[in-house]
C-alpha cells in the first residue's frame, strides 16, 4: 500500500509569527510573499537557502556566537559581529517578535514557567553547573535557558497544532468510512496508508484537517490562531521515494 504524506508548510514560522503577533510577518505569510527572498535582500545573505535557513534558526533561540560557529553557516566567512548585525535587522524588521521575545524571557525569569494555549507547560530554572552551583554572568546575575526559553514555546506548539491535524484526519477517515490508516507523525509531517485507489481521497483529508486546525484552537482551547495553516502533499512506495499530490 502507497503512502501519503501531509507536510505542514513553515510551520515553526507560522507558530512564531501567531505567538508573537508580529504583524509584519504575519502580513507577509498572509499575503502568500517570498520572505525568505525578501529577507535575503534586507538582511544582506547571500542567498535564499541561507536566508531561510537564518530565519529558522533564529526563532529556535541562535544567537550570533552560534551562526558564527555553526558548520551549516562557517563557510559564509561571516563574524560573529557580522551576523549580530543581521539578528539585529531581523529584530528591527519583525519588533512584534522582539518584543515578544523580550517577554517571554522576562516571565521564565520572573515565574519560573511558560505556558503555551494549548496549556503545555514549561518550566525553567536559572542554570546550574555539575556540582550544584550556578552560572552567573559577568554581572554577578544568575545564567538563564535563553536559547530553550526561545525555542520550546514555538516547538512546542507547533507540536500541539500537528496533533489536532492528526485527531482531525483520524475523524474524517472514521466519518467517510475511508480504509486508510494513519501510521505516523514526523515533526511536521502526518502518515496514512492506503489502497493505491484512495490515494488522492486520503491527500484531500490530510490538506483538509491541516486547513481546519486554526478553528480547532478556537473550539478546543479558546485560543485565536490568527494565520492560516496549510501543506503540501506527497504519495510514494516509502518516505524516500516521494513525488507530490496536485489536489
Amino acid at each position: 500500500m502507497p503512502l501519503v504524506n501531509c507536510d505542514v508548510k513553515s510551520l515553526e514560522l507560522v507558530v512564531f509569527a501567531d505567538l508573537a503577533q508580529d504583524k509584519v510577518m504575519s502580513e507577509e505569510i498572509r499575503n502568500k510573499l517570498d520572505l525568505h527572498a525578501n529577507n535575503q535582500r534586507d538582511f544582506g545573505l547571500p542567498d535564499r537557502i541561507t536566508a531561510k535557513r537564518f530565519v529558522f534558526k533564529l526563532i529556535y533561540g541562535a544567537t550570533a556566537y552560534g551562526f558564527a560557529t555553526d558548520p551549516d553557516f562557517t563557510p559564509l566567512g561571516l563574524s560573529e559581529k557580522r551576523w549580530q548585525e543581521v539578528i539585529d535587522a531581523f529584530y528591527k524588521k519583525y519588533y512584534g517578535g522582539q518584543k515578544w521575545h523580550n517577554n517571554i524571557i522576562q516571565e521564565a525569569q520572573t515565574t519560573g514557567r511558560l505556558i503555551i494555549p494549548s496549556g503545555r507547560y514549561f518550566p525553567f530554572a536559572p542554570i546550574k553547573k555539575p556540582d550544584g552551583s550556578y552560572v552567573r554572568t559577568k554581572d554577578g546575575a544568575f545564567k538563564w535557558p535563553i536559547t530553550q526559553i526561545k525555542n520550546y514555546p514555538v516547538q512546542g506548539f507547533g507540536a500541539d497544532l500537528v496533533m489536532l491535524a492528526r485527531l482531525e484526519a483520524r475523524k474524517m477517515f472514521q466519518e467517510q468510512g475511508s480504509r486508510a490508516s494513519l501510521i505516523g507523525t514526523i515533526h511536521d509531517s502526518i502518515i496514512a496508508d492506503c489502497p493505491s485507489e484512495d490515494v488522492t481521497a486520503t491527500a484531500r483529508i490530510l490538506f483538509k484537517a491541516v486547513e481546519r486546525v486554526p478553528e480547532l484552537c478556537k473550539t478546543i482551547w479558546g485560543y485565536n490562531f490568527s494565520l492560516p495553516l496549510t501543506s503540501e502533499v506527497q504519495c510514494g512506495p516509502n518516505k524516500f521515494d516521494m513525488e507530490d499530490l496536485k489536489l
